[in-house]
């Protein structure tokens, strides 16, 4: 029995795409970088999330940001006022990053300094909950957002996403008082579709979990380096970062 053509297709783009993914990871390997795939719902935390992260850990660790958008560079404006080196990627009608599209912001990304200099570096996925899971980018660890103003059947409607995840964060847990919802269910909804990630409850603007996620990066950063498919001798002079990175290109998917 032949498959239908449109299914031929899917698995044909997927595959490719998995082969553009597993290079940039024995690139990241090399460098002795982890990456982070976060990934989740327009308005879940994404980039609230990782104003916080990065200003906390800048003084421990050197951070890079891919930043996924549909048409703005809004989100990527916000980041690079922390401090750290943005790369925009503006996917037109896409709704996620692919391989190809993070392989070409590590051109432009390396166009402004040596990758093997960073500790970390942040995909931050466009937001929605179905097509980023789909599509590995050559991550080391996927984090999946769910905030509580979505409600407690997000993981069982949305199951790909949660169950590909190493980490769930449910966010904007200041809210709860607000709300008509138990994130007891929540966690339980996150468990049924995916028992072994980590679940922290957290929220950018009280600071609650912050300190355990923290924490979870650190631990992931660290287990990178211990890697035995990366270099030791890669690990360049962070010095580099010390520069202006406001003149980043971006880059532009149509």
């Amino acid at each position: 029995m032949h498959m239908p053509l449109e299914d031929t297709l899917g698995l044909n783009l997927l595959a490719a795409n998995q082969h553009q993914a597993d290079h940039n990871r024995e690139h990241f390997d090399a460098w002795r970088l982890l990456c982070l795939n976060v990934m989740s719902s327009p308005g879940a935390g994404k980039t609230s999330l990782l104003e916080r992260t990065i200003t906390a850990l800048t003084p421990e660790l050197a951070m890079a940001v891919l930043e996924g958008d549909m048409t703005t560079q809004l989100d990527a404006e916000r980041l690079e006022a922390v401090g750290v080196p943005v790369v925009p990627i503006t996917t037109g009608r896409a709704c996620h990053l692919d391989a190809a599209m993070v392989n070409g912001g590590l051109s432009l990304l390396r166009q402004r300094l040596d990758p093997s200099s960073l500790d970390l570096l942040w995909v931050e996925n466009v937001g929605n909950l179905v097509c980023p899971a789909e599509f590995e980018v050559g991550e080391h660890r996927k984090v999946a957002l769910l905030s509580v103003t979505e409600g407690d059947d997000k993981p069982l409607k949305y199951p790909v996403m949660f169950r590909e995840a190493d980490a769930v964060l449910i966010t904007k847990t200041d809210l709860l008082p607000h709300l008509p919802v138990e994130i007891a269910r929540i966690e339980a909804h996150v468990r049924q579709v995916n028992p072994h990630c980590t679940v922290l409850r957290v929220s950018a603007s009280s600071g609650e979990g912050l300190a355990e996620w923290h924490d979870w990066i650190r631990a992931q950063c660290s287990e990178q380096l211990d890697n035995p498919n990366t270099d030791p001798s890669s690990h360049g002079d962070r010095a580099v970062l010390g520069q202006d990175y406001n003149s980043v290109p971006q880059l532009v998917n149509a």
